[in-house]
């Protein structure tokens, strides 16, 4: 199962292993985004940064609209270097449980959500940080 991490927040007052743990998940700044593997380490990480992102399991059919909208492969959109077709597979094999690297950069630079956040300094159900259900619904308003 694969996670989507979004960094919420910037760098204003943070805990130096928080700052270490961002840096790990490659969330240099916000409104980027990662897709990490369900491990024990990884969910280590989230735990402690779950002030400053928001994360949840991720369906395939948004990894595909993510590598198809916002993929870039170096300099080049991924888009215009693989065919909808291959697209669709490199989503398939990310979800699978290969490397997003493999296929694309690992960091998706994505918009602040339409609408906006609910909250950036609550956690999920009043606000958008930490642990949700689902990431689907606020990947598909910021991409």
């Amino acid at each position: 199962m694969k996670f989507a991490v979004i960094r919420v927040r910037g760098v204003r007052k943070i805990a130096p292993r928080i700052k270490k743990s961002l840096e790990l998940l490659r969330l240099e700044r916000p409104n980027h985004c990662v897709l990490v593997e369900d491990s024990p380490q990884n969910k280590g990480m989230l735990e402690k940064a779950k002030d400053y992102i928001a994360y949840g399991p991720v369906a395939e059919e948004t990894i595909a609209s993510l590598l198809q909208k916002r993929g870039h492969k170096g300099a080049g959109l991924l888009r215009t270097v693989l065919k909808e077709d291959a697209l669709k597979n490199a989503a398939k094999e990310i979800f699978g449980g290969k490397k997003t690297s493999e296929f694309a950069n690992p960091v998706f630079r994505l918009n602040p959500p339409s609408r906006g956040y609910k909250d950036t300094k609550r956690s999920y159900p009043q606000g958008d940080l930490g642990k949700r259900g689902e990431m689907d619904t606020l990947l598909r308003r910021m991409i």
